[in-house]
């Protein structure tokens, strides 16, 4: 290795010599200006100050190469296979290429937020999601009460904190499961307990106007809503309930918990009829929300369409993502619906004029 740099200087040694004799030679008219003052006298060795020059010349070549090489390592330390990855980082087979590898480094998680791997949609979905209920939330709690009712504000305020939590907790959780095993099992819990905080949330003003004057109805469903999301929140806190092979069991236990809204649904289209439930019950929006919700996590669970072309879908919509869409679609279904509910119910006012006809007459007049 020395006798080949050894030999590099000599050879540039050689050729400025060969340029400085051709300059100084040379016909000093035909220079431009900014040689003529070389042309005299005549330089024939080399000095300290250009070995120097010579040196940090060929470490050029070397360091340029070392750069290239860090950076190389970068790149590939920054997205791995999905055979590469660490046993508590693999979930889904079907998705090849574009991991995240472990990165112990809160700083570095968060950075990973505006590169492109398996998990930046996931993240960027929920974000969003985020970000847009904040707003809702402060815009809606904001307007002065003459416009916005407090229990308005405390009800819808309740459905906004579920589902900011929710989304933020999902954000949260795919930003950080690949800083260490201790890390992604604590927000994967966080996440789960999310979408139950969400379910909860989700049910409070929707019973709270749905059944506006009868309270111990709303009351004992309101019970029965928190009794089964705290269940739901208990068994999310076992360690495998995370485990890839109970991703089905994950989905039909929230999809469980959701589809309990069709017991209270059912209990106000008899009780005010289906036709009743339909226009001013805001019924419809609930079953598109239940179709987003289902259809979500039946894809999730099935792994479809990464399943059906492994590799073809790991950074772009994939399963989990195309459920994601639909969990932020769902909420904004059911935030509106709520309001088209609360504008019926709070144009009733006084709960005393508000008659319910016997179980007879809804019958008749049930799908009129």
């Amino acid at each position: 290795m020395e006798n080949e740099v050894s030999t590099k200087k000599q050879d540039i040694r050689r050729r400025l010599l060969e340029r400085t004799v051709s300059e100084s030679t040379g016909d000093t008219d035909t220079k431009p200006s900014y040689l003529r003052s070389y042309s005299n006298p005549l330089k024939t060795d080399i000095s300290t100050d250009d070995d120097d020059l010579i040196d940090t010349v060929l470490e050029v070549p070397t360091k340029c190469v070392e750069q290239a090489k860090e950076v190389g390592k970068r790149v590939v330390q920054y997205v791995v296979d999905h055979s590469h990855l660490p046993h508590w980082l693999l979930d889904n087979e079907y998705l090849i290429s574009g991991h995240r590898p472990p990165m112990p480094s809160f700083k570095e998680c968060f950075a990973s937020i505006f590169r492109l791997h398996t998990e930046t949609v996931n993240i960027w979905t929920h974000l969003l999601g985020t970000l847009f209920f904040i707003i809702v939330a402060i815009y809606f709690i904001s307007r002065p009460s003459s416009e916005i009712h407090i229990e308005q504000k405390l009800t819808f305020g309740a459905f906004f904190l579920g589902a900011i939590l929710c989304l933020l907790f999902s954000t949260l959780y795919h930003t950080l499961s690949c800083h260490s095993l201790k890390v992604s099992k604590l927000f994967n819990k966080l996440d789960y307990c999310g979408i139950s905080i969400l379910i909860i949330a989700s049910f409070i003003p929707w019973l709270y106007y749905g059944f506006y004057c009868e309270f111990g109805t709303k009351v004992a469903y309101l019970l029965t809503t928190i009794l089964l999301g705290t269940g739901c929140i208990i068994v999310s806190m076992w360690d495998k309930f995370a485990a890839p092979e109970y991703r089905t069991c994950r989905a039909l236990l929230f999809i469980a918990f959701g589809l309990f809204g069709f017991i209270p649904t059912c209990h106000y289209a008899l009780l005010f009829g289906f036709k009743h439930a339909f226009t001013t019950g805001a019924a419809q929006w609930l079953v598109v929300m239940a179709v987003l919700y289902i259809s979500g996590a039946s894809l999730y669970a099935a792994r479809i369409p990464e399943r059906l072309a492994p590799g073809y879908f790991d950074i772009w919509f994939q399963s989990h993502q195309i459920f994601h869409v639909f969990v932020v679609a769902a909420a904004c279904v059911h935030y509106y619906g709520l309001c088209v509910l609360s504008l019926h119910q709070s144009s009733i006012g006084d709960c005393r004029k508000r008659i319910i006809p016997p179980f007879s007459s809804v019958l008749n007049s049930m799908f009129d």
